[in-house]
């Protein structure tokens, strides 16, 4: 609903009207202009927040529009209470408003038409378009941001100009708000017509279409990452971004959704955004051999029915959840796990993956996880607790936050000899469930109380004055990093696609100022500090890299920490048991066994303190081959090897499609040939027939 001030705001807004009704029929100016100026503030801070509560005020009938008439309505009702309804500034005030209303609809029309006209079929980063077709700069952002909001507040200098001249009996007053009013509406309205004609014009989207298809043709992709999704989880396509990178094969990345392409992580890689089925569809992608997937979506399906490529299902973690044995992945020509233990989950499963169709190719983002080399000797251990959310059902064994939570972070805070204690819950938590949020709440609570105990204790020092210096040094990287950004920072989609080609320079600076920041972000307070993590940075695996062991659940989490051979422990919510617990997770066969009640956290502890005692370092070791796969070779010569294994395939057949055609005769039909020229540019719906 919005943070506290969001909704005081909002509260306030709506208490201001009832009152701007009662300071017109007492009347008092001096009310009135007090009434109508916290509903203008809160009104401008609710839109300047992009506040929840304004499309719910729309919702219930009480839109941005409404609300501006009612408080010109209640201005006139004022001056008739005033007796001035035979005093020409009362018609003065209707003509205004009439006119003002009606410069609305011309401004609401160009201002839709030149966000439609600039709204192109597919948005680019790293494709060169400004070669091939001509993308005029985006009008002001002074002109289209927030542009109802601009126009609806033109009317504050006739309010204005109004109340003064009503109170000091000035005709002269009124008019010149009015005047002020009707001549920045009228302004406003011409200054957005050169926008909607003539060199200020983006290209047609046929004409754009084809300039990708140029692109195309001249760059031949041959290994593309498809990807589809809400907002949230634009952080399945953006760990796939690096390895990208990494191929010996020529990549694309292609998006299904602009809030997608508006949340990726910076690359080298060139992106598509296509968001109409039918665009995507006729696009030519004839070069293309191997299709990634990094997620099971509807929309998919665009890229599945094109037979010229293989599919594979590559996803956005290996765990033991069962949205890691899928059924829907019988659709794609192979499916790469991690090691053998994703090939031996889909035998459990049964659901319809055959084993042959299966590759083992480990998991080349993990290359960033160090080795353990034990406790140093000059700090104390750290312990991460990186729960995963609550999921989309009530399985309590979903998550530990909301029955063992707040136990584990107990035992740790008050763990002696000390730890220091990391939290970084799963950036989903809370967002379905009310009870994870408010135990995420909880949690937080209590981390931050040990801190601040922690802080007050005199056996814990600090050395100042590196943290100031590290502080100051994060200043100043995220200082070039905002400038960095706001360079890359373009106008509108149609801009940012025109100018969307990486700077190298600019992109090399910008990964090595984030190792920077990472440095400096654990220098810049104490090393027994207790922390709550939250937001992308600093990224999970940092936090891997700077603890000692982790407690967490069944998620892809445990997977990609057992790389780092450090203790760990799983909390078995859901009370399987051990044995039974062990049983249906192969990631948890290494790890201490936590119940509901954390008294069994002990145990990671000790292995912590004493690496030499640790009975489960071999299992370690033994379950990171069997989940992650060889260190050697690297996982990403052997994603390459993958890729270029099923190029071959995908040539293979292809080359076999082509003799069947050509010997076939002429009672082969056409259709089994590969379709690659566009049928029709118009269209941008995704119910598109995928037969």
């Amino acid at each position: 609903m919005g943070s506290a001030a969001e909704l005081a705001a909002a509260a306030l807004m709506v208490l201001g009207f009832p009152c701007l009704m009662l300071a017109a029929l007492v009347p008092s100016i001096p009310a009135f202009a007090a009434a109508a100026a916290v509903t203008y503030l809160a009104d401008h801070y609710l839109h300047r927040k992009g506040s929840y509560l304004v499309s719910r005020l729309s919702k219930v009938r009480a839109g941005l529009s409404i609300r501006f008439l009612i408080r010109q309505l209640l201005l006139i009702l004022l001056l008739a209470r005033l007796s001035l309804a035979d005093n020409l500034i009362y018609y003065g005030a209707i003509a205004c408003f009439i006119a003002f209303y009606g410069l609305q609809a011309p401004h609401g029309a160009l201002t839709t038409l030149i966000r439609n006209r600039r709204r192109m079929p597919v948005a680019t980063r790293n494709v060169d378009l400004a070669s091939r077709i001509r993308i005029p700069d985006a009008p002001p952002r002074a002109l289209l941001n927030r542009p109802a909001e601009k126009m609806l507040h033109l009317d504050l200098a006739a309010v204005v100009g109004i109340l003064v001249g009503a109170s000091l009996e000035s005709a002269a007053i009124g008019y010149t708000g009015i005047g002020i009013t009707v001549a920045a509406g009228t302004l406003y309205v011409l200054a957005l017509l050169p926008y909607v004609r003539g060199r200020k014009t983006p290209p047609s989207p046929e004409k754009v279409l084809d300039a990708v298809d140029d692109w195309l043709r001249e760059y031949r992709p041959e290994t593309v990452l498809y990807f589809s999704g809400s907002k949230d989880s634009a952080y399945q396509v953006n760990m796939w971004l690096e390895t990208m990178e990494q191929l010996d094969t020529r990549p694309l990345v292609v998006l299904r959704e602009r809030v997608i392409l508006q949340n990726l992580a910076p690359t080298t890689v060139p992106v598509i955004c296509v968001p109409g089925g039918v665009h995507l569809m006729n696009m030519d992608l004839s070069t293309v051999r191997v299709a990634l997937y990094a997620a099971n979506v509807g929309k998919n399906i665009h890229m599945l029915r094109v037979p010229t490529m293989k599919h594979v299902f590559i996803g956005h973690g290996d765990s033991d959840k069962l949205a890691s044995v899928n059924p829907f992945s019988k659709v794609y020509d192979e499916v790469w796990t991690a090691g053998r233990a994703g090939r031996d989950r889909y035998a459990i499963a049964d659901v319809g993956v055959r084993d042959e169709d299966i590759v083992e190719v480990g998991r080349p983002q993990l290359a960033p996880i160090q080795t353990w080399q034990g406790v140093p000797g000059d700090r104390m251990p750290t312990v991460l607790y990186a729960p995963t959310w609550e999921g989309w059902d009530d399985n309590p064994g979903n998550t530990s936050i909301l029955l063992a939570g707040e136990n584990i972070v107990k035992r740790l805070v008050q763990a002696d000899p000390a730890v220091r204690v990391l939290y970084k819950p799963h950036p989903f938590t809370g967002t379905r469930s009310p009870k994870a949020k408010a135990a995420h709440q909880r949690i937080t609570a209590l981390i931050e109380k040990a801190a601040a105990a922690r802080a007050a204790d005199p056996r814990f020092t600090a050395d100042t004055a590196a943290q100031a210096e590290a502080r100051a040094e994060l200043a100043r990287i995220e200082a070039r990093l905002a400038e960095l950004a706001g360079g890359a920072d373009k106008g509108d989609e149609a801009e940012a696609s025109r100018d969307g080609v990486v700077d190298v320079a600019r992109h090399e600076e910008t990964a090595r100022l984030r190792a920077e920041w990472n440095t400096a972000y654990w220098r810049s307070f104490p090393d027994w500090e207790h922390r709550v993590i939250t937001g992308a940075e600093p990224r999970l695996y940092d936090c891997f890299n700077v603890s000692d062991a982790m407690v967490s659940d069944i998620s892809s989490v445990v997977s990609d920490f057992i790389a780092s051979g450090k203790p760990y422990a799983v909390t078995d919510s859901a009370e399987l048991g051990v044995e039974e617990f062990k049983r249906q997770n192969t990631a948890v066969r290494a790890a201490v066994i936590l119940s509901n009640g954390a008294k069994e956290l002990g145990g990671l502890l000790d292995a912590v303190r004493d690496p030499a005692a640790d009975p489960l370092a071999g299992d370690r070791g033994e379950l990171k081959r069997y989940l992650l796969g060889p260190d050697e070779p690297k996982s990403i010569d052997q994603f390459n090897t993958a890729v270029a294994q099923l190029a071959l395939k995908a040539e293979a057949r292809n080359l076999g499609q082509e003799t069947r055609i050509t010997t076939g005769g002429p009672d082969v039909e056409l259709a089994d040939a590969v379709p690659v020229p566009r049928t029709s540019a118009a269209g941008e719906a995704d119910g598109v027939d995928a037969g």
